[in-house]
Order: C-alpha cells, then structure tokens, then sequence
C-alpha cells in the first residue's frame, strides 16, 4: 500500500466563511503533522495553479467553505490538474450546494422537508414586494426561516416570527445573494449527523444535539466557543437516533456525495426528523460538530484525516 507523505490543505478563500476555513484548515494541518505527515497549507489565489504544476502534492484536501470551496469550482481545477482529493467530484458539489436543488433531491427519497419558496430578489422588485410579501406569510404562516439559496455559517440567515420582520430578513439575505429560500421554521431539536467514509462505504456518525445560548444557531453561536451547548451524542431516542442517521445517509447518496458529509436537521416534538441542508465541507474548527462525531465515534481525529486523504491518494 502507498504511503502518503505530502497533503496540500486549501483553506481561506474569498467568501465570508473565509476566517472559519483558515481555522478548519489549521486543525486538519495540525493533526495531519502529528502523524509525521508534510502539510501545506495555500490559499486560493493566482499563485495556486503554478504551485499545482510545479510542486504538486500526493493529494489535495480541500477545507474551503461557501463559495469555490463548495460549489464545485475548487474541485474542478483539481481535477483539471490531475490531482487526486478529500471529498466530493465537482457535479455533486454544485447540486449540494444549491439548497433548494439539494431539498428537491432529498425530498424525493422520502425525507421529510420543511414547506418553502425559493424567490429571487428581481421577484419582490418586478410583482411587487407588499403583495408577495403577504403571499408568503398567507400560504407559510408567520414563523419563517429565510436564507440564500446558497451559502454556510449562518451568513444572511433569520428567523422570523411576525409578517413585519419578513422585510428585514429578507433584505439581510439579499446582502448574501439573489435568491432567497423561505421556509417554514421548524420547531424542536436541531442536529447536525456527519457522514464518514473511508473505504467501507458510508456511514453515520454519532448526532450533534446543538443548543445555542440565544435560540438561533447563528455564526456566532457557531464559532465562540461557550455560545453553545452541544450533546454528542444527542439526547433523543434510539429509534429517532436511526431515522436521522438513515436521512444524512440517503441525503449523501442522493447528491451523490463522497468521504464525508454534514447533515443538518431537525427533530420535532412528534419524533419526526426534517432535513434542512447538507454540507460537502464541513467545519473543522473547535466548535464545529464533525470533529465532536468522530470523536464520540471513538475514532481519532487525526487518524481519520489521514484516512480520508489517503483513500483519495489511492483514487487517484
């Protein structure tokens, strides 16, 4: 079996999630090093496709969230550079990365999802923005949720809980995107349930229970650490344990996913398990929840670094 000596880290890029992926990075970058691995760690920027040509890696493990990182477009040069990687081919990317696509997919395979409209911003310009307005709350109700169709961390996500902060969510979303996607919110226990593989096909890892301090799982809730609570494994029953990690699984097979996903959904008070998006990226960070699965997997982070970038290295 080949050794894996040489890792190339992407981490930063140009999206909001910026800081957060230098801090995923710097984890996996660590923790590879432990092993006596060579890490280095690039950003994406000019200098990135001579670096790939002149000193190319064993293999590339991409940490970037948000935009390039996670809508395919990273992996697409990857591949172009004949450079083998941690996670999922380009095409998958983009249809996971596309929210409402991703809910669509999913839904399909019987997973429960919450009502929503997928609306850009020219809609509320061109109809009218107090008659649509009205429309959506008519058909939704009052309690929504509202974020870009794409995107992570929270960035132009809120909740709503009356028709007159739907205006202002909306244009905190615009500030994101041109799309917005508003839902229903969902009621109960939010978790998030990573999806591992390394060679023995997909499996679910133990569930997050995630308890922000202020009720809204927002960026700061998610990356200062003491602003949440989590439980891993989560506090709910082992049937309800099942059923979620059953809908991360069908929602990693259904995009098509690979190595390793982030499922977040939501338990509501009858037992019934709502997926909400998934996540080709996931955090890495020490706050973020894959890292807490693995763990309460009795699995050692750093040694499932290793594992995913070298069955990516024997891909090829």
């Amino acid at each position: 079996m080949a050794d894996l000596d040489r890792v190339l880290v992407l981490a930063g890029g140009m999206s909001p999630e910026h800081e957060v992926s230098v801090r995923s990075g710097r984890r996996v970058a660590e923790a590879l090093r432990r092993l006596d691995i060579e890490v280095q760690v690039a950003d994406v920027d000019s200098g990135l496709l001579g670096m790939l040509r002149n000193d190319p890696p064993q293999v590339v493990f991409p940490v970037l969230h948000g935009a390039l990182g996670e809508d395919g477009a990273v992996r697409e040069i990857l591949e172009l550079s004949g450079l083998p990687y941690v996670g999922a081919p380009p095409q998958a990317c983009r249809v996971a990365f596309a929210k409402p696509t991703a809910k669509a997919l999913v839904a399909e395979q019987g997973v429960a999802v919450p009502r929503g409209v997928t609306l850009p911003k020219s809609a509320f310009h061109d109809l009218g923005a107090p008659a649509l307005l009205e429309r959506i709350v008519a058909t939704l109700g009052e309690s929504l949720f509202v974020k870009p169709d794409q995107g992570g961390s929270a960035f132009g996500a809120t909740p709503v809980d009356s028709a007159e902060e739907l205006s202002a969510a909306l244009v905190s979303c615009f500030a994101y995107g041109d799309t917005a996607l508003i839902e229903e919110r969902l009621r109960g226990t939010e978790i998030a349930v990573s999806v591992l593989d390394t060679g023995d096909g997909p499996v679910a890892l133990p569930p997050v229970e995630i308890v922000p301090d202020g009720g809204v799982y927002d960026y700061a809730a998610r990356y200062t650490a003491g602003r949440t609570e989590f439980f891993c494994p989560a506090r709910l029953d082992e049937e309800t344990v099942q059923a979620a990690a059953e809908a991360a699984l069908t929602a990693h097979r259904a995009l098509g996913l690979r190595d390793l996903s982030r499922t977040d959904l939501v338990v509501d008070d009858k037992g019934t398990v709502r997926f909400l998006e998934v996540n080709v990226a996931p955090g890495m960070t020490e706050t973020s929840t894959f890292p807490m699965a693995v763990e309460a997997a009795d699995r050692d982070f750093a040694l499932t670094c290793r594992e995913l970038a070298h069955r990516a290295m024997l891909r090829g």
